[in-house]
C-alpha cells in the first residue's frame, strides 16, 4: 500500500508551461517497506479526489520508472 507522504507545488512562475497545460504537483509516495516514489500529477486531480498528505494512494500498483 502506498501513502502520500508529501505534496510539493514547485511552480514559482519561473518555468513556463503551455497555456492549455494544467498545473502539476510532485507527490512523494511511501510504502510499508519505506520505499519512496515521486510522481507528477495535476493539482486539480488531487483536489477532485479529495487526496492530501497521509492519504492512501488510490491505485493498486505503480509502474516502475
Amino acid at each position: 500500500m502506498w501513502k502520500i507522504k508529501h505534496i510539493f507545488d514547485g511552480d514559482y512562475g519561473c518555468e513556463e508551461r503551455n497555456p492549455n497545460e494544467a498545473p502539476k504537483v510532485s507527490v512523494t509516495l511511501i510504502n510499508e517497506d519505506n520505499e519512496a516514489k515521486i510522481i507528477s500529477v495535476e493539482d486539480q486531480w488531487l483536489i477532485d479526489n479529495n487526496l492530501d498528505e497521509g492519504d492512501e494512494w488510490p491505485y493498486l500498483a505503480l509502474s516502475e520508472e
